[in-house]
């Protein structure tokens, strides 16, 4: 008999934080789901992995991309839920009981995101930023109108209606947006949740943040009402200026322990806005970043 759901993992060269996240994954009674690692490419070798983690399912995706990864496996499981988890990821205990849930909530079903820490105390000031500001999943959910594809729940139905995912865009916001605009509806499931790792260090949230400025553009490019480059220029100078409004949150944030990492935190916040700004900037005067 073929599985009823399957989980999709796309995965590259992180195999520490996959073996935690199928770890987690696999404490729950996992009889009937599709676990699916999508390789994407790795150097580093999976073998290990495999040993460890019999029940689950390794495939490989040679295009490189977490949206090509993803639109594999779709292509490579039959399930009828489609249960979407990242492999830096760790899925509370309770994940699988509560996705087999969200499944029949609505056509598609964003879940909660909470971070952690992978050093030890006190936080770096990327640490700290992320703390406060990474996954604001309630407000990409319930305002801007896309859910993560750390932590979504769909049907295949819903998936062949809407199109594969694309690469090269903010793929998971791109998705859901394309998924409403042909009337499927999506809502938040709070006891859906996973833990994410915050960035530890600058180079590692600058290049968190280089790809989505990467990704954003292009969605703005692709955007129906043709996003212009005067558009996306207006919104680099509103970046710059949104430093300020926000170092009170996270200064008072009561996440946060300690003096040093406030002041670490908000000296990364406003360093950060004004790369992204100026990144913005060079986007709309037809450079690259």
């Amino acid at each position: 008999m073929s599985a009823e759901n399957v989980v999709i993992i796309p995965h590259y060269n992180d195999v520490v934080r996959l073996s935690r996240c199928l770890s987690a994954l696999t404490t729950a009674d996992t009889r009937g789901v599709d676990i699916l690692v999508v390789d994407n490419g790795s150097t580093d070798s999976l073998e290990d992995v495999k040993a460890s983690f019999p029940q689950v399912r390794f495939v490989s995706e040679s295009n490189k991309g977490a949206a090509l990864a993803r639109n594999r496996g779709v292509r490579d499981s039959r399930a009828d839920g489609l249960f979407f988890l990242d492999a830096d990821c760790v899925p509370a205990p309770d994940w699988l009981a509560a996705a087999m849930r969200a499944r029949g909530r609505a056509d598609i079903v964003g879940g909660a995101i909470d971070v952690f820490d992978e050093t030890p105390p006190p936080r770096s000031g990327a640490e700290a930023f992320e703390t406060v500001f990474a996954f604001n999943y309630k407000d990409y959910i319930e305002k801007k109108g896309f859910s993560v594809t750390a932590n979504l729940v769909t049907t295949r139905s819903v998936f062949d209606a809407v199109g594969p995912f694309v690469d090269g865009l903010s793929e998971d916001a791109e998705w859901c947006l394309r998924a409403r605009a042909k009337g499927f509806g999506l809502v938040l499931d709070e006891a859906l949740r996973v833990a994410h790792p915050t960035r530890s260090d600058w180079p590692a949230l600058e290049r968190k943040w280089r790809r989505i400025a990467r990704e954003m553009y292009a969605l703005h490019r692709a955007a129906p009402d043709g996003g212009g480059r005067l558009k996306w220029a207006l919104r680099a100078v509103a970046m710059a200026a949104s430093a300020p409004v926000h170092v009170p949150k996270l200064v008072l944030s009561p996440k946060l322990g300690g003096m040093g990492e406030r002041l670490r935190g908000a000296a990364t916040l406003i360093r950060l806005r004004l790369l992204r700004s100026a990144w913005m900037l060079r986007q709309a005067l037809g450079g690259s970043i």
